[in-house]
C-alpha cells in the first residue's frame, strides 16, 4: 500500500523555522513528483511548493525566497524547509504524490492521487 506521512509541525514564534518531512512508504518517491500543499481553517487547499522527478522545483509566491523544497538522495523523504515563518503560514502542511502531470497542472490539489495525513504548523505573532 502506498502511504505519505508527513512530520516536523509545530509551533513556533514569528521569524522561526521549522524543517517538515515526508516519508513514502510503499513505492519510490523519485517516481513520482511531489507537492507540499497547505489548508487553513475556511480556506483553499493551496500549493505551496513542488518538486518533479527531474529535481525541477516551484515555489507559490508566499514560499519564493523563505522555503526550500528537496528530496535525499535515496529518493524516500521529501522536506520542507521553511524560514522566516510568519503568522499567516499557520496551517495544516500536507504532501502529496501525483505520478505524472503538466507542469501547468502541479499547482492543482486534485491532480494528486497520493496524501499524508497532514502536519500542523503555527506560528505565533
Amino acid at each position: 500500500e502506498r502511504q505519505l506521512a508527513e512530520s516536523g509541525g509545530g509551533s513556533v514564534q514569528s521569524g522561526g523555522s521549522l524543517r517538515l518531512s515526508c516519508k513514502a512508504s510503499g513505492f519510490n518517491l523519485g517516481d513520482f513528483q511531489i507537492g507540499w500543499f497547505r489548508q487553513a481553517p475556511g480556506m483553499e487547499c493551496d500549493l505551496v511548493s513542488s518538486i518533479t522527478r527531474e529535481g525541477e522545483t516551484r515555489y507559490a509566491d508566499f514560499a519564493k525566497g523563505r522555503f526550500t523544497i528537496s528530496q535525499d538522495n535515496a529518493k524516500t523523504t521529501v522536506y520542507l524547509q521553511m524560514n522566516s515563518l510568519r503568522p499567516e503560514d499557520t496551517a495544516m502542511y500536507y504532501c502529496a504524490a501525483t505520478a505524472g502531470i503538466a507542469p501547468k497542472n502541479l499547482f492543482k490539489a486534485s491532480e494528486y492521487a497520493y496524501w499524508g495525513q497532514g502536519t500542523q504548523v503555527t506560528v505565533d505573532s
